[in-house]
């Protein structure tokens, strides 16, 4: 076999491999880690700041604790809202739970049915009228 013929081999080749991946490209399905809402979630972004900022100004933070089989979210004060669970790798996986803190502003949240690995934990709450917002990786 002469040069030729391995230069035109490996071209043939080459174009099959990029066909081969355009092919694979249009098949897939869409894209999970894009927000089919990202236009909304940019124009309201200015009302999750404030809520963020909130947070910090009034010193809010909740403490989070995650372990296997719960998570426990202690507030300074009585506190009534969502937390958003968010797996990255898996948009199917997310949850919410609406909850409301018991007698020790806690609130807890089983995680038993929670795949292990790394999750995204988005604290929406109303505490005395006042609007607040916090987020924190936590690995199950």
């Amino acid at each position: 076999m002469n040069w030729g013929t391995k230069l035109i081999l490996g071209m043939a080749s080459f174009m099959l491999f990029i066909a081969a991946m355009v092919l694979i490209m249009f098949n897939s399905k869409k894209d999970a880690l894009v927000d089919t809402d990202y236009y909304e979630k940019g124009i309201n972004y200015n009302k999750v700041y404030n809520r963020k900022e909130q947070t910090k100004t009034d010193h809010a933070t909740p403490e989070v604790q995650a372990n296997r089989d719960v998570i426990v979210i202690r507030f300074r004060e009585h506190a009534k809202g969502t937390a958003g669970l968010m797996r990255t790798s898996d948009k199917a996986l997310d949850k919410a739970v609406t909850f409301e803190s018991n007698m020790n502003n806690q609130v807890i949240i089983p995680a038993s049915q929670l795949k292990k690995g790394s999750w995204r934990l988005i604290i929406e709450w109303i505490s005395n009228e006042k609007s607040y917002l916090y987020e924190q990786e936590i690995i199950l």
